[in-house]
């Protein structure tokens, strides 16, 4: 998410305040007693110069996070040693793409097959841009960069993406609930809209509205709805949606990642959960929550080694800010 972009004049402004009345709160209602016992958690902690982180993800094969930086527009690697050092780690820009500065970056994603990272920019303030670009994960270099939307379009937020095994990606739209869906070598092969991902009308069920998602080794896609609280399950061939039945909350979800073809995590600004299906994805429940710095706000969810790590939004410190990828100590959601 971040996703404090979704927001339109009058609505954008309205749109807007629950966003940051919900940053406001979080930040400000925890006790500084309970912020220090969760700043001890298991966690990565990394240097920055910028407050909000957005997306993290584990480059594996790579040993380090690749982080989008919103508001910075660029994206930072984050080295993690074998062995465990003293201190903080530092962040180092490894994409700034003149090509989309002024723009925020969002969502990204690992091409594993390719060794490539898709990464989302947005127009995070007026709406008036979107677009998708690919770089090498070794040299950087960039492959490709589509346009999604400009000032001539309707109002867009071009939030996460996720990439299939042929290499298309898909790229949700959180202010006008949509997909794209962009070919290996960057084409924009179609715009995918359904009635099914607009469950009710009202501004306040849509102020954040598509947004996490991954594709599933099925052969399918999740997508969160993060203000409603839904997920829907999306065929990207016939480009059906259906709504998974979810025993459990799912208000606020933000960035996914999957932990297994029956387990999802879901990040959140409330509280990240694991939700488990044995039906392919028909239905589902909410099984494990995880608090973690909630004054940060989670935005996003990898695995790393086997565990999974939260990415949280916001920095602290002053002259350098200290970021937190904590590692989610599960607890019953019963």
């Amino acid at each position: 998410m971040a996703r404090f972009g979704c927001c339109c004049r009058c609505r954008r402004s309205a749109a807007f305040s629950p966003t940051v009345a919900v940053l406001l709160i979080l930040i400000t209602a925890v006790p500084i007693a309970l912020i220090a016992s969760l700043e001890r958690s298991p966690s990565i902690k990394y240097h920055s110069h910028g407050w909000i982180r957005e997306c993290a993800k584990w480059d594996a094969l790579g040993r380090r996070f690749l982080v989008s930086t919103l508001f910075n527009g660029v994206v930072a690697e984050i080295p993690v040693p074998e062995a465990a050092e003293d201190g903080a780690l530092e962040e180092r820009t490894v994409v700034a793409d003149g090509d989309v500065a002024g723009n925020a970056s969002l969502g990204i994603a690992l091409d594993r097959a390719r060794r490539r990272l898709l990464v989302v920019y947005a127009d995070a303030l007026r709406f008036r841009f979107s677009a998708v670009a690919a770089y090498e994960l070794d040299s950087w270099d960039r492959l490709f960069l589509t346009q999604l939307s400009g000032p001539g379009d309707e109002d867009s937020f071009a939030d996460d993406v996720a990439v299939d095994e042929e290499g298309n990606a898909y790229v949700t739209d959180a202010k006008a609930n949509k997909i794209w869906k962009v070919g290996l070598n960057g084409e924009l092969l179609s715009v995918i809209r359904s009635e099914v991902f607009v469950q009710r009308k009202e501004w306040y069920y849509n102020f954040v509205g598509l947004n996490g998602i991954v594709y599933h080794p099925n052969g399918y896609l999740l997508v969160i709805h993060t203000a409603g609280g839904y997920l829907f399950k999306m065929d990207p061939v016939k480009e059906e949606v259906s709504v998974v039945k979810v025993t459990g909350s799912l208000f606020m979800g933000d960035g996914m990642d999957l932990l297994s073809p029956t387990k999802l995590v879901i990040a959140g600004s409330l509280s990240t959960k694991l939700v488990e299906s044995s039906d392919d994805w028909k239905t589902a429940n909410v099984i494990e929550k995880y608090a973690g710095p909630v004054h940060r706000i989670a935005s996003s969810a990898t695995v790393k080694d086997g565990k999974v790590y939260i990415n949280h939004l916001i920095g602290g410190g002053l002259a350098k800010r200290t970021h937190v990828i904590a590692e989610a100590v599960f607890m019953s959601a019963k």
